[in-house]
């Protein structure tokens, strides 16, 4: 029987804390006071959270901190790149732990925030207490190869050729660096266009079953800005890591930490070769392979798996 989202509810208390010079930064806590600490670390990058996604986590097991990361959702400056990278998120989510006096944590991340939780885990391992993982994203050339120049274009030939729209022929053959121009020019048209191709061919293209309602949220304005944005400028910088594939060859740093693999088997965002591949990077790892599932953490099945997940990590 398929697990359905714990009811709604309001966080209990919220902050607003300064990070940097120039960005601050927006949690909520939600659940029980005292209860096992876990942080929600969101997809994108850019991404921000949303209300439901409160609900994965037993509200009398779990005390969840969510966060909107740097330059998205209530988090400020909106839309900002400067200052704006990897290893900065990943002092952040350690400022927000020692902000909320919380010794050890378990770590819930989805898509980038599997990208995240990942590169927190390896550089604080002692911290984590456990990893639950949903929609496994390495950020390797290939797989931004895959979504964003050739491969998913494949099965989505119609969403394709939107996202192809603002983009002329003559610079297609390196379309996250011809976005990349349009998404941080001054043209605020220019950028709304481009904004709004490269985040609408995400929401196209998260879940199994095409999703009108939510591609028309990926096709918000100011969601679409910061998305789009802050996504194309961590691809460009190969999302500040050493060297391509440095997530896979460092997971042997944190094998030992209990971890839950999700991933939908026909996620053509994140494909489930990463998933796989993490998972024989990190034995003692559990992967789920939801059958009838895509990438979106809200699918059926996957939200099931998840929530499954927090049930169990709750026991620990």
């Amino acid at each position: 029987m398929l697990r359905d989202f714990y009811p709604e509810i309001e966080p209990y208390q919220t902050h607003r804390l300064k990070v940097s010079d120039l960005h601050d930064i927006y949690i909520e806590e939600v659940g029980n006071p005292k209860g096992k600490p876990i942080v929600f670390v969101h997809g994108g990058p850019g991404g921000g959270i949303a209300p439901d996604y409160r609900r994965f986590f037993d509200p009398k097991v779990w005390r969840v901190i969510l966060f909107d990361q740097r330059g998205c959702g209530k988090s400020t400056p909106f839309s900002e790149l400067k200052d704006n990278t990897t290893w900065d998120l990943v002092n952040d989510m350690e400022v927000i732990r020692k902000h909320l006096a919380i010794d050890t944590w378990t770590v819930f991340g989805g898509s980038w925030g599997s990208t995240l939780a990942l590169a927190y885990a390896i550089s604080h391992a002692e911290k984590v207490k456990g990893l639950i993982l949903r929609g496994i994203f390495l950020l390797r050339e290939k797989e931004i190869r895959w979504f964003y120049q050739e491969g998913a274009s494949y099965i989505y030939p119609d969403a394709w050729d939107k996202y192809l729209e603002p983009i002329p022929e003559n610079e297609r053959h390196d379309l996250v660096t011809a976005f990349h121009k349009r998404l941080t020019s001054p043209d605020k048209k220019v950028r709304e266009e481009a904004s709004k191709a490269w985040s609408v061919w995400e929401g196209s293209t998260s879940k199994l079953f095409t999703d009108p309602k939510f591609i028309e949220h990926f096709a918000g304005d100011e969601f679409a800005d910061a998305f789009a944005r802050i996504e194309c400028h961590y691809f460009m910088n190969k999302g500040f890591f050493k060297e391509d594939g440095w997530l896979l060859k460092n997971a042997s740093k944190i094998a030992h930490i209990p971890t839950w693999i999700v991933q939908g088997r026909y996620d053509v965002v994140c494909p489930a070769v990463s998933a796989w591949e993490l998972h024989k990077a990190m034995p003692g790892s559990k992967l789920f392979m939801t059958a009838d599932a895509g990438h979106s953490a809200t699918e059926p099945g996957n939200k099931s798996k998840l929530i499954e997940a927090t049930d169990y990590f709750g026991t620990l």
